[in-house]
């Protein structure tokens, strides 16, 4: 099942229970989908495509959420992070910190990168291999870290 349509089932189930929560997210991932769809691009709407839609998503409201903590607006903060365990549920699993310093390492050995001057490599590499279990900060701070120590 695809993402449109889990997401239309879990609205009419979030609309049932009127958990306004769900409701908010929900229409916000089918807006963004609808968008995609409409752009006049004629993008396939793949399993790619649908895990970066909802990490952006997500990422905006951790940035709102920072932003609102930093102000002392808990208020606000509070339906952030909601949002975001919402959202998080669509996403894959994200890689633990060894899991993700292992699969790392070994892009670094397969590309034979040695030193900093490769992390723009590294990071693509990373970032298309991992789109989805993992953050790309999580994902820039480990390639650092990696090609720094070496």
């Amino acid at each position: 099942m695809n993402l449109e349509n889990k997401i239309s089932q879990d609205l009419k189930t979030a609309m049932k229970a009127k958990d306004q929560a769900a409701l908010r997210s929900l229409r916000a991932v089918k807006a963004a989908i609808l968008l995609i769809k409409t752009d006049g691009t004629g993008k396939v709407i793949d399993e790619d495509v649908e895990i970066k839609l909802l990490q952006k998503l997500v990422k905006q409201r951790q940035d709102s959420l920072d932003i609102y903590t930093e102000q002392g607006r808990e208020d606000l903060a509070s339906i952030e992070k909601e949002e975001i365990e919402i959202l998080r549920k669509y996403l894959p699993s994200q890689l633990s910190d060894e899991d993700l310093s292992s699969a790392i390492q070994e892009i670094i050995t397969q590309l034979g990168a040695d030193s900093m001057r490769d992390m723009g490599k590294v990071m693509g590499m990373a970032n298309g291999k991992l789109a989805g279990k993992a953050e790309g900060k999580r994902i820039a701070s480990v390639v650092k870290s990696l090609l720094s120590g070496q």
